[in-house]
């Protein structure tokens, strides 16, 4: 069962705890236990660690030093869209995995600490973002847990988006669970399409519609996971308001193409 954020505050609680939430939405069998155990056991060898340090700059250091070098949390270079490294109970279990997922944990454990971090969806990728009292805030890789300089994000921009990109300070502003889980679901869903599971694909194209209700980009992703499930029907409806959403988009044009074969195919039920 699917619920709206009108049904349920993801604000209110840590980003892991949605996140296990909508694990559960696209997996029944998800064990919510002994994730949840591995969290708490986590929080608390951090804490112990670093009991007698009180100076949270230290702290923090500390936390991305256990993390990331003793505990050896990490992204996975070898196959990054895998989509083990965004089921959350993979990611625990491997130690490996992508910006959204490993950032997610690592500010579950900043938040025992009560250290002052965030999450910013960048436009390449998502990051940690650290506001220290009068200072400028730091910003925090956390497929690899270093610290990124704005001329870094820049380049980052630039490499992502062209030469040419402006740049916006918004693009730095802490993001809503609700939209981070969206994303989430996104990269999950991306995964999941290069591994041809198309069934689960659209569990999570479905549930992210839930978040964002009416996303032309996200419908029309839809389109063509119904389109692979033979659903030429569905298919068509998503296309097209894509195209009435978007027209001015590049797509768009060879989407009405689509649109035509589609509806020319015989409708097949499921």
């Amino acid at each position: 069962m699917y619920f709206s954020d009108e049904d349920r505050d993801f604000e209110a609680s840590a980003l892991v705890e949605g996140a296990i939430e909508i694990m559960v939405d696209l997996e029944p069998d998800f064990p919510v236990a002994w994730v949840r155990h591995q969290l708490q056991k986590m929080a608390k060898d951090v804490e112990a660690a670093l009991m007698s340090e009180t100076n949270p700059h230290l702290r923090l250091e500390g936390l991305l030093r256990l993390f990331y070098r003793e505990w050896g949390f990490c992204g996975d270079r070898h196959q990054y869209y895998a989509a083990e490294n965004a089921y959350l109970d993979k990611v625990i279990e491997r130690r490996k995995g992508i910006p959204v997922s490993l950032g997610a944990i690592m500010i579950y454990l900043a938040q025992h600490l009560e250290l002052p971090v965030t999450g910013v969806a960048f436009p390449t990728q998502y990051i940690l973002r650290v506001d220290w009292p009068n200072s400028e805030p730091q910003f925090i890789n956390p497929f690899d847990g270093e610290f990124v300089s704005r001329q870094t994000l820049s380049a980052w921009l630039r490499g992502h988006k062209g030469p040419l990109a402006p740049w916006r300070e918004s693009y730095l502003t802490t993001t809503s669970h609700t939209d981070v889980l969206a994303r989430w679901l996104t990269v999950l869903k991306s995964a999941l399409l290069r591994e041809e599971q198309y069934a689960d694909a659209l569990r999570c194209s479905d549930l992210a519609l839930s978040l964002r209700p009416g996303d032309p980009h996200e419908i029309r992703d839809r389109g063509y996971i119904y389109q692979q499930l033979e659903c030429s029907h569905a298919a068509a409806m998503d296309y097209a308001y894509f195209i009435e959403q978007c027209p001015e988009d590049p797509a768009a044009e060879l989407l009405k193409l689509q649109v035509k074969v589609l509806n020319a195919n015989p409708q097949v039920l499921h």
